[in-house]
């Protein structure tokens, strides 16, 4: 075993599921056969999910069934813990109307509330989750209760959903109409970017150094920072090169690789720092009108290059140029080549 390896440095991996395990319901290419390596190697490994659309159960199956060995108790999911926090904040019994899917309703239930549909069944907090035939209807309920003053838990706010059809919304989108119509935020958001999800998983598994791997700057990787957990950043899901050129510091991963495989290459290939030399051969300088790329080199290493002049305050919003033929082509493959 190579001590190198990104993965060797870490006791827990902590992955996210849409995005980066799979889409939807497709395993990513690359998953099945790289949770499969970590289990033969006997990590230690859990899965935190924003999607409150399934219990954890439902999703040890699901991912089971897709060839990705799961139990129950290595699934967190954002569904749960907001069922556990309502039940540490509300009287048992107590109504919850819930917006979103079965699997959220049955978690409220079983932390021993009632879960209800309707503003006149007088529930005194609405619990809101993913839920693919969310309605008006139930949104329409949902802002009469928190009208009339009941708690409004959002389980997460993802703005979109990754598929492979493209991004579809999430339940922030959910949570943007009710935030038009109310005019103001939810009283608690459960799921990432707040780090609930991923210190429960180290503290089920009493790990002292945990890799958070997600597919989210905005989610995974900024609740990573908050957790005080290193991460990275595959680009199977929704943030992309573009994004992360722009982070800000709170959003900013340890390391960047295109896929899961990269779990398995050495770490100081895949680290990205303010401070880190041009790697194998990429140069970056800055113009005055943006950043131009030259040299020759991997197309991942070519933005881990880039990444490290931008958040040193190169003006990468400007435009990214390629000044030779290898370094047009990866400004091309990364998508920079139309950041203006």
């Amino acid at each position: 075993m190579n001590p190198k390896r990104l993965v060797d440095a870490y006791d827990l991996v902590v992955f996210d599921l849409d995005g980066v395990i799979y889409l939807i319901d497709r395993p990513i290419p690359g998953a099945v056969e790289t949770v499969a390596r970590l289990g033969e190697e006997g990590r230690s490994i859990a899965y935190a999910t924003n999607n409150a659309s399934r219990r954890s159960a439902e999703v040890a199956r699901l991912l089971t069934g897709m060839g990705v060995p799961a139990t129950d108790d290595q699934v967190l999911t954002s569904a749960g813990a907001a069922a556990i926090l309502l039940a540490e904040r509300l009287p048992a019994g107590a109504r919850v109307l819930v917006v979103g899917a079965p699997a959220l309703q049955a978690e409220v239930r079983a932390v021993g509330l009632e879960p209800v549909t309707g503003a006149d069944e007088a529930p005194v907090a609405v619990v809101q989750g993913y839920g693919p035939s969310v309605g008006w209807g139930e949104l329409a309920e949902a802002s009469v209760a928190i009208r009339a003053g009941a708690l409004w838990v959002a389980t997460n706010t993802d703005r979109t959903l990754p598929s492979p059809r493209g991004p579809l919304p999430g339940n922030g989108s959910l949570v943007a109409a009710l935030r038009t119509a109310l005019g103001r935020e939810p009283d608690v958001v459960v799921g990432k970017p707040a780090p609930a999800l991923f210190t429960a998983a180290a503290h089920r598994t009493a790990a002292s150094r945990p890799l958070v791997v997600g597919d989210r700057l905005d989610t995974d990787i900024e609740g990573a920072v908050r957790a005080g957990m290193d991460s990275l950043l595959v680009l199977t899901g929704v943030s992309g090169p573009v994004e992360l050129l722009g982070a800000p510091e709170s959003r900013r991963p340890t390391y960047v690789a295109a896929d899961l495989g990269g779990l398995f290459a050495p770490a100081d290939a895949l680290r990205v720092s303010v401070d880190q030399p041009d790697p194998h051969g990429w140069r970056v300088t800055d113009d005055g009108v943006g950043l131009r790329l030259d040299g020759a080199g991997t197309t991942m290493d070519a933005l881990r290059v880039l990444c490290s002049a931008a958040w040193s305050g190169a003006p990468a919003e400007r435009g990214v140029t390629g000044t030779s033929d290898a370094a047009r082509a990866a400004v091309r493959e990364l998508g920079l080549d139309s950041v203006r």
